[in-house]
């Protein structure tokens, strides 16, 4: 279809050496794109190029943690050298684990902010510049705690709802370039870290399908998908949006997993 065609555009996908993010970085890359990834770790980066170039892109990657605003912006300076303007940009690097707020560590609080957060400002300052204007999408990637309140997520929480609003704040100030800015708020998707941690068991898998309307957890292509939508011609009208590809998991209110990570990390508690 003539509107996925990303032949001759060019991708950066932050946090794209890994579950979602990766799946969303191979997706582009199938569609024709130039890819650009980046990690914390070489390795990952070193392998998530070379599958990319199994799929016949054009791809590069490099190291940098979204924490360090100059890091990002050399490595995303490197990807301008080699590929010219950036087309899309998507940022996905996050951080989480369960814990009740009054067990959290400021420490640990401050991690999750500035991973989510404030690496997420970064993304977004470092590209500006270098967004191919009028065209461009942004695609921040979100959580659904950013607007269903979990016990045992106030740092998530908070983190997402930030980055949701930068989302909204910058459709409105990037717009009259020419650049959409959205948000993609996966659901339960399958074979990810973030759902080896949520969901260790198969008693807690089986209880996250149930509060899943669709009745299946997602997978990295449902988000990648979504993502390929928002980037197109298909979505040239969208901009400031926030959409759940959840199976309508946030319409049942999380299936209960509220409830069970609060009651997870009493047990935790009781038995430490």
């Amino acid at each position: 279809m003539a509107y996925l065609n990303f032949t001759d555009k060019t991708v950066v996908v932050v946090g794209g050496t890994s579950g979602i993010n990766r799946g969303i970085a191979e997706a582009f890359a199938a569609h024709g794109a130039r890819v650009a990834v980046a990690s914390r770790k070489q390795e990952k980066v070193d392998d998530t190029v070379a599958a990319l170039k199994s799929l016949g892109a054009d791809a590069m990657g490099f190291v940098a943690d979204v924490r360090d605003t100059e890091a990002v912006d050399r490595g995303l300076a490197s990807v301008q050298e080699r590929f010219g303007a950036f087309d899309v940009v998507v940022s996905g690097a996050a951080g989480n684990f369960p814990s009740l707020a009054a067990d959290l560590s400021s420490n640990g609080f401050r991690s999750v902010m500035e991973i989510d957060l404030l690496g997420t400002f970064h993304v977004m300052s470092a590209c500006f510049s270098r967004l191919r204007k009028p065209g461009a999408s942004i695609i921040n990637i979100s959580a659904p705690q950013a607007f269903m309140p979990s016990k045992a997520q106030i740092h998530v929480s908070a983190a997402k709802a930030g980055v949701d609003m930068i989302t909204r704040t910058l459709a409105l100030e990037w717009g009259r370039d020419g650049v959409r800015v959205n948000s993609v708020v996966p659901g339960p998707i399958d074979g990810t870290e973030g759902m080896a941690r949520l969901a260790p068991t198969p008693e807690i898998r089986a209880m996250t399908v149930k509060g899943v309307p669709l009745g299946r957890m997602g997978t990295p292509a449902d988000v990648a998908n979504a993502c390929l939508f928002l980037a197109s011609d298909l979505a040239s009208y969208v901009t400031g949006a926030v959409i759940p590809v959840d199976g309508g998991w946030t319409q049942n209110g999380c299936g209960g997993m509220s409830e069970f990570l609060g009651g997870m990390m009493e047990k935790a508690k009781k038995r430490g």
